[in-house]
């Protein structure tokens, strides 16, 4: 979905309640699906739909299940609420469609049970604009993801992954795949789009390369 609204910086809102979630990112144009079940982001959505229905993704830098409110990363992407569903069990299923990407510019001490940010979306304006996506390393990609999966005993539907336009390729790549938090945020926060393809294809060529023996000393 092609959110057209959002042409410049004066489109986006200069506070935005945050979603932190370890191993859950965002890009520009991606879609994101998420259940919602605990009370404070249940508030958050009720929130967001009175008004533009953009909250904002971010990992933490600590996991939530060990620290009460675990420090921020320093990049996160805005998202606006596509589509919504309610559950007969009290659930919320959405999806957020990515607009653009922002660094952290403040927390606001607020008394909302949701956390709120201050976005500094200066270094990220170019989001904005889908990317030409010229020069696409398509083969070396898909080897890359050929033996990643297989190393795992994943499948793909290669047919889908053969026809996909290399941005929704590339944005789904890196927001399903199961990489490590710290690879994920790597994706998140590459400069472009070519820094972008780049780091996807290093994490799937590490993430698949043969690990080196332990061997013992004795």
């Amino acid at each position: 979905m092609m959110l057209r609204r959002y042409s410049s910086v004066e489109d986006l809102p200069a506070i935005l309640p945050v979603f932190p979630l370890t191993g859950a990112v965002l890009l520009p144009r991606g879609e994101l699906p998420l259940n919602i079940f605990e009370a404070r982001y249940l508030a958050m959505i009720d929130a967001a739909l009175r008004g533009d229905r953009l909250i904002a993704m971010i990992q933490p830098t600590e996991h939530e299940d060990t620290v009460l409110t675990p420090a921020l990363s320093k990049v996160g992407c805005v998202g606006r609420i596509t589509t919504f569903c309610e559950t007969e069990d009290g659930r919320v299923l959405i999806t957020l469609t990515g607009i653009c990407r922002f660094g952290v510019a403040e927390e606001l001490a607020v008394k909302t049970a949701y956390r709120q940010i201050r976005p500094d979306y200066a270094r990220f304006l170019g989001d904005l604009v889908a990317d030409s996506a010229t020069d696409f390393p398509r083969e070396r990609l898909l080897g890359a993801l050929k033996t990643y999966l297989a190393k795992r005993d994943m499948k793909a539907d290669w047919r889908s992954v053969m026809e996909a336009p290399p941005e929704i390729l590339v944005n789904a790549l890196a927001m399903l795949c199961p990489f490590q938090p710290a690879e994920k945020q790597a994706l998140v926060e590459a400069p472009g789009w070519i820094e972008r393809v780049d780091t996807l294809v290093a994490i799937l060529e590490m993430s698949a390369a043969p690990q080196p023996e332990n061997r013992s000393l004795n």
